[in-house]
């Protein structure tokens, strides 16, 4: 702050005062000092503040897509048992898979000063981030790998992952599979469509690009899509489904409407084993990522200038039909 006033040339209560929204603040001085916090880079601290009350706690801020979806919350255990083997609280917020939330979001945690953070991106580019990392911020990006930056990240097999499925159905005779997921902007999506064409090209069978299905997010969506891959003139003996949402739409669909139709989702569900008839599913650890995201984390807090390390964990089929 004494670094934006003398910039501004101001005194350090009005910056407070424009930082802080209150009136009695003449516009062009508001535009001054607005404009030396952009030039500076300032952000306001919010861990300082706490100190100065003695309320201050170590902490680490935790970015995912939705608290609503089981996979993050699973992600975020994993995040909060490393975390507080560390005596660190974990600050979690979210995106909703919005670019723009994902910045002020990831930009709120840092202007609060957390140790680290780590992030499930779904903007295109994470370089907005760099200056606070430029002055210490450790960040770890899982599930998805960063873009702008070279930076510690921790991923699932995801391409092998759908392979795997894949190839169960085409070994159980299942020849026009229908594959249903994210757009392909979503790098989970792209891997695992990837994964899916490869499982087809090993077998030397092409597949019907109308029986791919991209853009439904949520389980109402996933069946939606379903449905119309069914009521095709020449439908799919089989379906792929992306991920938990996806398969439970996709099996809502198929339920239905009686359909004979072969289904195997990525990621593990609650009640998939139960439901009739039980999905098969390729499995990954969304715990283990978090936990490995975490340990990475604060791996990098106690040496900055190490190499960035990419990690990559293992999927595997679970087969219950």
């Amino acid at each position: 702050m004494a670094d934006v006033a003398a910039r501004a040339g101001v005194s350090l209560k009005t910056v407070s005062r424009v930082i802080n929204g209150e009136p009695r603040v003449a516009p062009a001085t508001a535009a001054a000092v607005a404009q030396a916090v952009r030039e500076l880079g300032f952000r306001s601290n919010h861990a300082a503040a706490s100190l100065a009350s003695g309320r201050g706690v170590a902490s680490i801020g935790l970015l995912i897509g939705a608290v609503d979806d089981p996979f993050y919350a699973r992600l975020a255990s994993g995040v909060e048992q490393v975390a507080r083997a560390h005596r660190h609280t974990v600050l979690i917020s979210s995106t909703e898979e919005d670019p723009e939330l994902e910045r002020d979001a990831a930009l709120g945690l840092a202007a609060r000063q957390v140790d680290g953070m780590i992030m499930v991106p779904c903007s295109p580019d994470q370089d907005y981030l760099t200056p606070d990392i430029a002055a210490g911020l450790a960040v770890v990006f899982v599930d998805r790998p960063p873009h702008g930056l070279d930076a510690d990240c921790v991923l699932s097999d995801n391409r092998a992952g759908a392979h795997a499925g894949t190839a169960q159905l085409l070994a159980g005779g299942y020849r026009r599979i229908g594959f249903v997921g994210n757009d392909t902007t979503v790098y989970t999506s792209a891997e695992r469509l990837a994964g899916f064409l490869a499982a087809h090209a090993d077998v030397g069978l092409a597949v019907d690009e109308h029986l791919i299905s991209l853009g439904p997010r949520t389980v109402i969506e996933a069946e939606a899509a379903t449905r119309a891959l069914l009521a095709r003139p020449d439908p799919p003996q089989a379906i792929f489904a992306q991920n938990g949402p996806m398969t439970m739409g996709a099996w809502r669909a198929v339920h239905a409407l009686g359909a004979p139709v072969g289904l195997v989702g990525f990621d593990d569900f609650a009640l998939a084993d139960v439901l009739e008839p039980p999905v098969d599913v390729v499995a990954q650890d969304p715990v283990e990522l978090g936990r490995q995201a975490t340990t990475l984390l604060f791996d990098r807090l106690a040496d900055g200038d190490r190499p960035t390390r990419h990690i990559t964990l293992p999927t595997h089929l679970l087969t219950r039909s």
